[in-house]
């Protein structure tokens, strides 16, 4: 928009109360800025007569973009997070395409544009308060909210410059602050969002409570790849509170299914109406699948040629020493601890939804993750969306189909609906991590040098699961992801990709695919250092040539561990570490031997290189999350089908880890690197393979599936 024409639109707002918005084209997908009365929704910093608002519009997991994007904005733009009021966007047009929390990005990607928001802002208030005083706006400076002229002791509010300063042309290259002059970033600052959720006051998806309100249980066909055939309603009609029973269909990725929604007055008349209905699935011959079927599958094509990742030199040249391996890891479930969920009002074509979604964009209008609204027949602009916090994400909120299903339950009748899964539904209904093996070969020289290197990874694909149409002869890179990214200097590698055809919904798991393929390439290093006879640790620090940022986090981890100093008896550690997209860590993990030969997971030691830091303490809790959540896919029960079900219920049969179970986590923070890494991802991929080099070097046993097949205290 001009600045004419906002000049115009100012004066048509006329006595409604004026407000600044500022929204940047640095943001992607952002739409100009504009000016414009307090109704309207344009990013990302507001200022009017009530104060100072700051919009986040990347949905709030826990991960703390809460509070990192209002620091980041509110650093540059001279005020503390106790002046401002922080809300959550919705997927609102204004707001742009980056509307999504998902791949550790907020800071990583955001770092700069967000710090330009608020240093843009500040010189638009500055330079309206110079205008008003009649001075220079080098003589004003900015602090705590207000503008300043030191030489005639002159201050404004913010909130009195919102006129003036809106009028004025938003600085393309605002200066920004010198990182040593910071006041919160890279500083502890505490979480506004902490107190909210503490006390109850944070609304969650969950929480939706909407006048008129109907609750809904959806039964679907316990074979996963079934859908509905027949069902009889009679006896969930007589139930005391049903209203209605229909049929919905839920779709996720290339995979469509119908259930059957029991809609009451009360959560619990739905459930019993939904125990009570009688129902014949088609189940399409997918009874008769079981994963050690597919397992053994998986397990023969490994031996086919692939689709190449990358190569370099000649993996075919002779080597002294041969070391083969075969790598499994499971299916798991994302156990979001606020269950599946979704309030929907249809009113003719205008749809309002409440709910928790990693995805806003993606619910209101076409997305990073596809358009929600084409897959239920509704108009982007005919659609509201009231996006809570979430309690729990971890990929599982990246997608929709939960809201589908809603909205095409709350389609048949004229009050507004909640859709609720049970932790049952959550954990048997999908989508899972897909089952992952890797084939490994290496070569080393009669030095014991590593010469050649191999990674095969065997498994179903994302883009498949995803994508109807999707080439079955490409590469899906989201299945090699970081294998070929390693910064290990071998001269002769190839990594390749073999497809397998598979019916269950697959999704990203909290570090997609590197939460499984950084277990058999990890694990695999260390096999090639046991056989050249050097310490794992030194065998990776000199497969790096030159100063990497790997070699770095390496040594910070051999200092920081005492990793020369021997351990007692009884006692033992092993090393990894990965660098993928979202970002670089290593870990090492202590174990010890208990009288009853179990294992215990006593101490883990993390160093993390993120380039630079918005909050320290956030870091840490994000790392502690990520190794608590890999110790649980390592050592605990997965997901598994057996005659098409999935066998595990609930958190009794696939546990996560409990208080008991939690090792000391020891999280060191690398901020000299160039590159601004991500957070909520990297601690998650070294730790299995780390805890699997720790009980070999306990117990001399090679451990090469996930769960690891050893008992645990």
């Amino acid at each position: 928009m001009s600045l004419e024409s906002r000049r115009s639109f100012i004066k048509k707002a006329g006595a409604t109360g004026l407000t600044f918005w500022l929204g940047l084209s640095y943001v992607k997908g952002a739409n100009a800025p504009v000016i414009s009365t307090a109704k309207s929704l344009t990013p990302f910093i507001k200022i009017d007569a009530a104060g100072i608002t700051i919009f986040n519009p990347n949905p709030e997991m826990g991960q703390g973009s809460y509070q990192a994007v209002a620091s980041m904005i509110a650093e540059e733009l001279e005020v503390s997070l106790d002046q401002i009021t922080i809300k959550n966007t919705s997927g609102e047009k204004e707001f742009g395409a980056g509307q999504w929390a998902g791949g550790s990005s907020t800071v990583r990607e955001g770092y700069l544009t967000y710090r330009k928001i608020g240093a843009s802002a500040k010189e638009m208030l500055v330079k309206a308060a110079s205008q008003t005083w009649g001075v220079s706006p080098e003589s004003c400076t900015a602090k705590e909210g207000k503008v300043l002229h030191a030489a005639t002791n002159r201050t404004l509010k913010y909130e009195e410059l919102a006129e003036a300063a809106s009028l004025l042309e938003i600085p393309k290259e605002p200066k920004l602050k010198d990182p040593k002059d910071f006041k919160m970033l890279g500083k502890s600052v505490k979480r506004p969002d902490i107190p909210l959720k503490v006390t109850g006051k944070a609304e969650f998806g969950i929480d939706a409570d909407v006048p008129g309100m109907l609750y809904s249980s959806v039964e679907r066909c316990p074979v996963i790849g079934g859908t509905l055939k027949t069902f009889d309603a009679t006896a969930a009609m007589k139930v005391p509170g049903v209203v209605k029973v229909v049929s919905a269909e839920r779709v996720i990725g290339k995979y469509s299914s119908t259930g059957v929604a029991v809609i009451a007055k009360t959560y619990w008349a739905a459930i019993q109406g939904r125990k009570a209905l009688k129902i014949d699935w088609d189940t399409k011959g997918f009874e008769t699948f079981n994963s050690s079927d597919y397992e053994h599958k998986l397990r023969s094509l490994s031996k086919e040629e692939g689709i190449l990742d990358k190569q370099k030199g000649s993996v075919d040249l002779p080597v002294a020493q041969v070391v083969e391996s075969f790598y499994e890891t499971p299916m798991v479930a994302h156990h979001p601890l606020e269950p599946m969920n979704c309030t929907v009002h249809v009113k003719g074509k205008k749809v309002e939804i409440w709910t928790s979604t990693q995805v806003p964009v993606s619910v209101t209008g076409p997305g990073m993750m596809g358009s929600m609204p084409a897959l239920v027949g509704i108009n982007p602009e005919d659609i509201t969306l009231h996006a809570g916090f979430i309690g729990g994400g971890f990929g599982r909120r990246l997608y929709f189909d939960y809201i589908v299903e809603a909205i095409n339950v709350a389609k048949q009748v004229d009050s507004p609906v909640k859709v609720v899964w049970s932790r049952e539904d959550t954990t048997t209904q999908g989508p899972f991590r897909p089952m992952t093996f890797s084939k490994m070969i290496g070569g080393l020289s009669e030095k014991n040098q590593v010469v050649s290197f191999q990674h095969k990874v065997i498994s179903p694909g994302f883009m498949d699961s995803a994508m109807p149409n999707w080439d079955k002869t490409k590469l899906d890179s989201m299945m090699t992801e970081g294998i070929s990214a390693q910064e290990y200097d071998i001269p002769n590698m190839k990594n390749s990709f073999v497809f397998a055809d598979y019916h269950v919904p697959m999704a990203a798991w909290r570090s997609v695919t590197s939460s499984t393929l950084a277990f058999a390439h990890e694990c695999f290093i260390d096999e090639l250092a046991h056989k050249a006879e050097k310490d794992p640790l030194d065998f990776r620090i000199d497969l790096q040539s030159t100063n990497t940022d790997t070699k770095r986090v390496l040594k910070k981890l051999r200092e920081i561990t005492n990793w020369d100093k021997p351990l007692p008896a009884g006692k033992a550690r092993g090393v990894a570490q990965w660098d993928f997209f979202a970002g670089l860590s290593a870990q090492a993990v202590e174990v010890s031997l208990a009288k009853n030969g179990a294992v215990s997971v006593d101490k883990v030691y993390v160093v993390i290189d993120l380039g630079t830091v918005v909050n320290p303490d956030n870091v840490k809790a994000q790392v502690e999350g990520a190794v608590l959540m890999a110790l649980s896919a390592a050592i605990h029960p997965a997901i598994t089908l057996k005659n098409g079900v999935v066998e595990q219920k609930n958190f009794d049969t696939t546990p996560v880890t409990r208080m008991s179970e939690a090792p000391e986590v020891i999280v060191e923070i690398i901020t000299e690197g160039a590159k601004i890494k991500g957070v909520g991802e990297p601690g998650l991929p070294p730790f299995a393979p780390a805890l699997g080099n720790a009980i070999f070097a306990l117990t001399k046993k090679r451990l090469r599936k996930l769960p690891l097949e050893i008992e645990f205290v």
